[in-house]
């Protein structure tokens, strides 16, 4: 099955982007063999900021998301006393935060209230803007490499990381 096909076959969106991840280490290795030090460099850029746009999209979904959903408790994070993206950025509005994120958000209902002032800011926004940027910045390093069927599904795929939903 060719790697574009993989896009829209599977009717599981995790078994999907696994899918994709095993293909897209198989075509860096095969991209890779080509000895050109500026291909490595492009390869590893683009890795790089599809990698951090992957995260902030999952930071994202920590708050946007239901557990089925995500297929791990909400706002497991917080609970884990992270402060990720949507958090940092809900601090700008909420500075109130600042002592909850030195604390690991130990303090009973801490987890509940850092979320709500998440949700009541502009966090998820701007986390979602700053991946949308890595996003770009992947696509723009790939669209460097000769047109391809390979490289347009890594194009694909780093529009699929910020549309996925788990």
């Amino acid at each position: 099955m060719k790697m574009r096909d993989l896009l829209t076959t599977s009717r599981r969106p995790l078994r999907r982007l696994q899918v994709l991840s095993q293909t897209v280490v198989k075509q860096y290795v095969s991209i890779l063999g080509c000895p050109d030090p500026k291909v490595h460099e492009i390869a590893y850029q683009y890795g790089k900021n599809v990698g951090i746009a992957f995260q902030l999209i999952d930071d994202v979904l920590d708050f946007t998301s239901c557990a089925d959903q995500l297929g791990k408790p909400a706002a497991a994070d917080l609970k884990l006393g992270l402060a990720t993206g949507p958090v940092l950025f809900a601090c700008q509005q909420f500075p109130e935060m600042n002592a909850m994120i030195m604390r690991r958000f130990s303090l009973p209902g801490d987890v509940e209230r850092a979320r709500q002032y998440v949700l009541q800011s502009d966090g998820v926004q701007q986390t979602t803007y700053l991946a949308q940027r890595y996003c770009h910045e992947a696509m723009k390093e790939i669209s460097k490499l000769r047109p391809s069927p390979e490289r347009d599904a890594l194009i694909q795929l780093t529009e699929t990381v910020l549309t996925r939903d788990k």
